[in-house]
């Protein structure tokens, strides 16, 4: 299991290149966008597609190659697989099938948020994506918010603005941390209300980019909000 860069290329480890180049294939998520990375590095290798459509599938004939003896990497399309990405289904199915898997670990939205963050407690709660349905993700976020612990989300540019929406009405007080195209080129990383966050956005005439946002507690609020 590789992980792989998130947004700057430069971010892949020399392990996963080293990996990546000895395996005998490699799985992904999309063939497409693995291919953009392993042409950056100059890495030629035989690309079989392994997505949350087909996975428990797809797993069935990873583990047929293995016991070929095969050597075979798994990449998601960014990140870290089997957190908010495919990976997870694999990992089960190989495991039962007597197989060893390994973890190439490296970049992840999650830590790279977190790391800025400032957290003055060391317990966060990772939730990832929430439900598209507008009902399921407010009575999960009325959850969160509950716990009164510091969270983090995942999030598309369609539906940020609804998400930062139903924060300010659940709980307008509470401090946010949103990163945008982290580790690229035009990344950003604005700390303030949800209202102060929809403002921002709202100024825009298109909001682009997936987002990470963290959710501090309660009792981590700051007196001004603070842009960078």
């Amino acid at each position: 299991m590789v992980a792989t860069p998130i947004g700057n290329l430069g971010d892949i480890t020399l392990r996963a290149l080293e990996t990546l180049k000895e395996v005998d294939l490699i799985a992904c998520e999309d063939t497409r966008h693995t291919q953009k990375l392993l042409t950056h590095y100059d890495i030629h290798k035989r690309l079989i597609a392994t997505h949350a459509h087909n996975e428990l599938a797809s797993a069935q004939g990873i583990i047929q190659m293995l016991s070929e003896g095969l050597n075979i990497a798994f990449v998601s399309d960014a990140g870290t697989p089997g957190i908010s990405d495919p990976g997870s289904r694999l990992v089960q199915e190989v495991r039962q099938a007597g197989f060893p898997i390994i973890p190439i670990p490296g970049p992840s939205a999650l830590s790279a948020l977190v790391s800025v963050a400032a957290l003055s407690k060391k317990s966060f709660f990772f939730e990832g994506f929430l439900s598209p349905k507008a009902s399921r993700r407010k009575q999960r976020l009325a959850a969160l918010l509950a716990t009164k612990e510091a969270f983090v989300v995942y999030e598309s540019p369609f539906r940020i603005l609804k998400l930062l929406k139903d924060l300010e009405e659940l709980e307008s007080s509470r401090r946010l941390l949103m990163g945008r195209e982290m580790t690229k080129m035009h990344q950003e990383y604005v700390e303030g209300s949800a209202a102060t966050l929809l403002q921002l956005l709202g100024q825009r005439e298109s909001v682009k980019g997936e987002f990470s946002l963290l959710i501090y507690p309660p009792d981590a609020e700051k007196e001004d909000d603070n842009y960078s």
